[in-house]
């Protein structure tokens, strides 16, 4: 038969709170650390890759008993909250993509990772009217390979260097300022096309 030399009760009476603490200390803030950024990530995904974003549904206010009238305000708050919303929206998914390459793409100039971030957004938004399922796992791709990154060599991160690149950002208003119209005028295009497709469907 096997012997086991080792004294099992002894090394079970060696142990020690302060012990245990300096051994689940780093384990509680990486399950913590993972569940805060998937439970963000997850909400972020859902909400960019769905086709209808907003659900303030504005056309609610119109009180006008005029059919016309009424048909007009509804059109014109409905414009409104993809003109003045969905900028804000779209400008927030932007960086935090701009943030996840920055730590992802150590090589790459700020120019690049901006580029590569706005066509992100796009893609996920131009997806997201075809299929709202391709759309997310499309949204949720960077985010977790981030992630998966992180898992497998933390020291592949640099704070320093991503800090720097995210610094430089201002410096580029110009190009995001049209990257920004794109996205804007290629998502009222999107639902331009939508309507027409959907009403073409419903007059058959």
């Amino acid at each position: 038969m096997l012997s086991f030399p080792i004294n099992l009760t002894a090394h079970l009476t060696s142990l020690t709170p302060s012990e245990a603490w300096a051994f689940l200390k780093p384990l509680l803030l990486f399950v913590a650390g993972m569940v805060v950024y998937s439970i963000f990530i997850f909400k972020l995904y859902r909400f960019v890759a769905r086709r209808d974003i907003f659900q303030l549904n504005l056309r609610q206010y119109s009180r006008s008993s005029h059919p016309t009238l009424k048909k007009f305000v509804s059109s014109l708050l409905y414009t409104l909250e993809y003109l003045l919303l969905f900028p804000l929206f779209t400008f927030f998914w932007f960086l935090i993509f701009v943030v996840l390459l920055s730590f992802l793409a150590k090589e790459q100039t700020i120019q690049n990772i901006l580029l590569v971030s706005i066509a992100i957004v796009a893609a996920i938004r131009v997806t997201a009217y075809y299929n709202e399922d391709l759309s997310r796992d499309l949204a949720k791709m960077l985010p977790f390979a981030l992630l998966g990154v992180f898992l497998i060599d933390i020291s592949f991160f640099s704070l320093a260097s991503s800090w720097k690149l995210i610094k430089e950002i201002p410096s580029f208003w110009r190009p995001l300022f049209y990257y920004l119209i794109f996205v804007i005028i290629l998502e009222f295009v999107l639902r331009i096309v939508h309507g027409l497709v959907s009403l073409t469907k419903r007059n058959k």
